[in-house]
Order: structure tokens, then sequence, then C-alpha cells
């Protein structure tokens, strides 16, 4: 497993989202980090319903409340901590989380 540093953990505003692309699990990826509580939250940027990224623009992922993750494309949306859909059109599927570790606030 290789290891790549995404960001310092105060790069990711509290009660916002940022995005990272790069060479992650041997492909190029988009990732989503969503900073809720002073808890990290990482995941996938792709739609479990349609495959699609989940942004219509840089670094936007919550909705206007940044209560939830929004998917754009179909307006879903996904609770933070989870990354479960709790609206239409798929519901109980999920983001696929990133495993992670923070080091020296890292």
């Amino acid at each position: 497993m290789s290891e790549h540093r995404l960001c310092a953990v105060d790069e990711i505003p509290e009660g916002d989202s940022i995005e990272f692309v790069g060479p992650f699990q041997g492909r190029n990826r988009s990732l989503m980090a969503v900073r809720k509580d002073g808890e990290i939250y990482l995941y996938l940027n792709s739609c479990p319903h349609t495959g699609l990224p989940l942004d219509f623009k840089p670094n936007q992922f919550l909705n206007l409340e940044k209560t939830h993750i929004l998917c754009a494309n179909h307006l879903a949306y996904f609770e933070i901590d989870t990354g479960v859909c709790v609206s239409a059109p798929c519901p109980g599927e999920k983001l696929t989380p990133i495993n992670f570790e923070i080091r020296n606030d890292e």
C-alpha cells in the first residue's frame, strides 16, 4: 500500500469540503474530504448511482446548509459521517470511504 500526503488538517475548512486529485490505489482518482465538528471524512468523488463526480464546481460538495454531501448530477443527499444516501434516486447506497490517517496534523 502506498502512502500519499494530501494536506495539512487545517487546509480543510471546518464545515466545508475540498477535492484531491492524484494517483491513489494505482489510478488517477478524485477524492473529497469534508471537515465537520472537527472530524474529517474522506470519500471517492463518485456517485454510487451513476459513477459521475459529485461536484459541479471545484471543492463544492455540500448542500447550501452544509449539512449533507450533495450529488450535483441528480441532487441526491448523502450523510457526511456515513456516506449513506438519504434521498432519491439511490436511498441506502453509500459513497466509497477512503481509509486515511492523520500524522503530525497532516
